[in-house]
């Protein structure tokens, strides 16, 4: 009997020390995220406490995800942020996703090449393809054509006509000339550079820098506030692992970028460029980090974008981890 009672005690508790707490996460779909996440969905890095559920969903999806908390912890716009809280959400700040380089290779407005359009100027009276006009990337295409190039960019009697699309549209609407640019995304913006289908007239993220000095950031990692103030470790675990996740990829490129590459169907040269001229994912939080999202969001004040812009430091959650 006393064997049996230990046997079954001895399961119970290994079971329970196996236990792990799961933390479901919504990401951008994008070859890559897929880099970022290799480590953690292929179990090169691993916590002890804790199981991520990761899921790739396009930008409309991940809008919806995170207003119907679906998640845990979402990647989502910076944008986002304000607008949720506005209307009494407790959407909270927990690390930074992207964060654009100052080269800023992936936010650059793209024409045909044999396009008649040459400079920012060009733009006055055109149609730029824009992939989610809520989305923080495209608001701060806009914020550099107003304050770097001097256009109106309302979207009512603006400068420019903004035509929302899909991404995947965007190249085949540029060659029949059914709008004169687009915001194209980084892969398509890679294969634009590799193949000399169309040329870029403006190079936004430089734009932007250069008149704010920070390196602006277009996405966010954001959690909810009861489920934050509930468990703050598994929420700081996650950081912690997401982060491990990306190290190991810029640590093993040739793992992971090939690995990724084969899966995608996407040239092994993106990768190595994405991480190098496109955006960082440093998951964890800097104030600079800081300074660009109030930037961003007193900027889309000023512009008509947000009705308020509020304090970032009430918006960022008190556990998260520092850069």
């Amino acid at each position: 009997m006393r064997f049996i009672f230990v046997f079954i005690f001895s399961v119970f508790f290994a079971g329970g020390a196996l236990a792990k707490e799961v933390v479901k996460f919504g990401y951008l779909s994008d070859p890559s995220h897929e880099a970022v996440m290799w480590a953690l969905k292929n179990g090169k890095v691993k916590s002890d406490s804790i199981e991520v559920q990761a899921d790739a969903l396009q930008i409309p999806a991940l809008i919806q995800a995170t207003i119907a908390q679906t998640y845990d912890v979402v990647q989502t716009a910076g944008m986002a942020i304000p607008r949720a809280r506005s209307k009494g959400l407790d959407l909270r700040i927990i690390g930074t996703a992207l964060r654009y380089h100052k080269a800023g290779e992936g936010a650059d407005i793209w024409v045909r090449k044999d396009s008649p359009l040459q400079t920012a100027g060009d733009l006055k009276g055109k149609k730029l393809a824009v992939y989610s006009l809520g989305s923080s990337g495209i608001t701060l295409i806009r914020i550099a054509l107003a304050n770097s190039h001097g256009f109106n960019v309302s979207l009512k009697d603006g400068d420019i006509e903004f035509v929302e699309m899909p991404p995947p549209g965007m190249p085949a609407a540029l060659e029949s000339g059914t709008i004169d640019a687009a915001t194209l995304i980084h892969a398509q913006a890679f294969k634009a550079q590799n193949t000399n289908a169309f040329r870029s007239i403006v190079s936004t993220a430089p734009d932007n820098y250069n008149k704010f000095g920070v390196r602006m950031v277009s996405a966010v990692l954001a959690g909810y506030g009861k489920k934050l103030d509930a468990k703050p470790e598994v929420h700081r675990e996650f950081l912690r692992l997401l982060r491990a996740s990306v190290e190991y990829a810029k640590a093993n490129p040739d793992e992971v970028f090939g690995s990724v590459a084969e899966a995608t169907g996407t040239d092994v040269e993106f990768f190595k460029r994405w991480f190098a001229e496109y955006s960082d994912f440093p998951v964890l939080m800097s104030q600079e980090d800081m300074e660009a999202i109030q930037t961003l969001w007193d900027q889309a004040k000023t512009l008509g974008m947000l009705k308020e812009s509020p304090d970032i430091s009430g918006a960022v959650w008190s556990k998260t981890l520092r850069e």
